[in-house]
């Protein structure tokens, strides 16, 4: 992305490559091509460096606004501090800060997840669901004991995550439950446990 700086302050921004008029000349769209960056800044075009060290992750943090700058012959793009999601739910309040009534629950990071999770967990066991429903309405069947073992090994797993979440004190905390790194024999996993596989 380009910004053209007039008289010192940013007044357009070009997405992609366009004819673009400045002060009295129309000058075409193989100039960002074909110009160095020396010859298009002569003109006003300047191509827009990214501040990215205050943008955080935007699954965990409230990231601001990005604000362009034009200083010492550089247009930067950049963002204010970001601030942490919440990690626990809370009530929802109105513009003066009292709670609604009837109460209306705003989840938080860990309940958002652990929703996910219990999702997760019902996806792999539904299309198992069958044996065990067919272990009740048939007197002399029973579910195969691989089954039983997958579908108990689901819920462990899934609760063992959910406890793995709940125990998290900060964002940064749960961000890094689901961080994967490579291992010295170049498989990758996270803190966070994984679901077996379906069967």
């Amino acid at each position: 992305m380009y910004a053209l700086v007039e008289d010192n302050n940013i007044t357009q921004f070009i997405n992609q490559p366009k004819s673009i008029v400045v002060g009295d000349v129309r000058y075409p769209a193989k100039i960002f091509q074909l110009w160095s960056q020396s010859e298009k800044q002569a003109i006003g075009l300047y191509e827009v460096v990214v501040d990215a060290t205050n943008y955080k992750d935007p699954e965990y943090y409230n990231n601001t606004n990005s604000t362009y700058t034009f200083a010492d012959g550089q247009v930067t793009e950049s963002w204010g501090t970001a601030t942490a999601k919440d990690l626990d739910d809370k009530n929802a309040t109105d513009e003066d800060g009292n709670e609604l009534d009837p109460v209306v629950i705003i989840k938080g990071l860990k309940s958002q997840k652990k929703d996910i999770v219990k999702q997760q967990a019902s996806g792999l066991l539904s299309p198992t669901d069958w044996y065990v429903v067919k272990a009740t309405e048939v007197e002399d069947y029973s579910v195969p004991s691989n089954i039983t073992t997958f579908r108990s090994d689901v819920r462990a797993k899934s609760n063992e995550m959910e406890t793995m979440i709940d125990n998290c004190t900060t964002v940064d905390e749960l961000k890094a439950l689901y961080e994967y790194t490579e291992q010295s024999d170049g498989t990758t996993t996270r803190p966070l446990p994984e679901f077996p596989e379906e069967i």
